[in-house]
């Protein structure tokens, strides 16, 4: 009996690394594919959401920028250990494709393919490369694009796929969207993973600013900080506004799919989960984000006229307050924006990227 053909998914430690690998990973098993994860000690806690009949393999990798000298002097030789380890293992068990996803704990795999010449592509979520994926972006067979357009190399041509999303979002595709009116309305408050001390400074204050008739039918969800989360959770109490303040949202997928409106920064798994569920959003890019991908990642959806882009350099309670209002008071732009979302959505993204894996395993046999 022929063995299954073997993908190997080589990602970082992160959402935006690890969301669209789980969706990959879960594409291929249905597919009738063997799925290896690859990823570094980091990495593998955040693993708990794969299938289970993905195998982990965790390989040493390592980033120039953490740590002081004695810890980037270790980066090199921890990197050609990884990719010896993979190298080794891919000898055992030869992969049919190498799929890299970004970040650090990606290399080792990622680099062995290319150094045994095996079918390899890479993943970029955002709008521009991450250093990673720009070290690869020459070297590989294909370059899938989450974002449209994204930065490339000079020569490199990239295959617009999108950016895969959980299944739990692909579940709330098109959810029917109740524009807003005089009765209770949901506004949904994202900072990322770890969620974001500016919008616990600004957004709490900004809403408060809303009319009255407007603040009565508001109920809020917001993600934020721990050390932030009290004295959000007061505010809102003193301003006599309903809100529901974690640290983590569990459930995004229906708080999403529920609101009237979503607050976020435009990582690349955000504004996917934004478009595909449909809804009018406010972007505001996190400013340190590296080559300012962010800005990037939400030009697709502003340009549509599907959402307002607010720079951090601009955000105040009284710019952001305006354009919540502007949302709120204007039920047939908010469909229209809801609409403009789902025109740019790729809810087949998980697919799409499948279809150019086994396009590269069998065009290579």
């Amino acid at each position: 009996m022929t063995q299954a053909p073997l993908l190997v998914i080589a990602a970082g430690g992160t959402g935006g690394h690890m969301f669209p690998a789980q969706s990959l990973a879960e594409v291929m098993l249905a597919r009738g594919w063997r799925v290896k994860l690859s990823t570094d000690a980091r990495g593998a806690r955040y693993t708990g959401a794969f299938p289970q009949a993905v195998e982990i393999e965790v390989m040493p990798s390592a980033t120039f920028a953490r740590g002081g000298i004695a810890a980037k002097a270790m980066v090199l030789p921890r990197i050609m250990g990884g990719v010896f380890k993979a190298m080794s293992n891919f000898m055992r068990d030869k992969p049919a494709v190498v799929v890299g996803f970004g970040g650090y704990p990606a290399i080792p795999a990622v680099a062995a393919a290319t150094l045994m010449k095996l079918p390899r592509m890479i993943h970029e979520q955002n709008g521009i490369l991450g250093r990673v994926n720009q070290v690869f972006a020459k070297r590989v067979d294909k370059v899938a694009c989450g974002t449209w357009p994204t930065t490339l190399p000079e020569g490199v041509e990239g295959v617009y796929t999108g950016n895969p999303v959980r299944g739990a979002i692909l579940e709330k595709y098109a959810a029917p969207y109740i524009v807003p009116g005089d009765y209770p309305m949901e506004i949904l408050i994202m900072g990322g993973s770890q969620g974001a001390r500016i919008l616990s400074d600004v957004v709490p204050e900004a809403i408060a600013r809303l009319p009255e008739r407007m603040l009565a039918n508001l109920r809020i969800s917001q993600q934020a900080r721990a050390e932030d989360l009290d004295r959000v959770v007061a505010f809102y109490q003193t301003q006599g506004i309903q809100a529901d303040v974690q640290t983590f949202i569990h459930d995004v997928p229906k708080r999403m799919s529920e609101s009237q409106l979503v607050i976020t920064r435009s990582g690349a798994s955000s504004v996917a989960d934004v478009s595909v569920i449909g809804r009018p959003a406010i972007f505001i890019p996190f400013a340190a984000a590296t080559a300012d991908h962010q800005t990037a990642n939400a030009r697709g959806l502003v340009e549509a006229n599907a959402a307002i882009m607010i720079p951090e350099s601009k955000l105040t309670p009284e710019s952001l307050s305006e354009q919540i209002e502007n949302v709120l008071s204007h039920p047939a732009g908010a469909l229209m924006m809801a609409q403009a979302a789902l025109s740019v959505a790729k809810p087949q993204a998980a697919e799409e990227l499948a279809a150019l894996v086994e396009d590269l395993a069998f065009k290579t046999k």
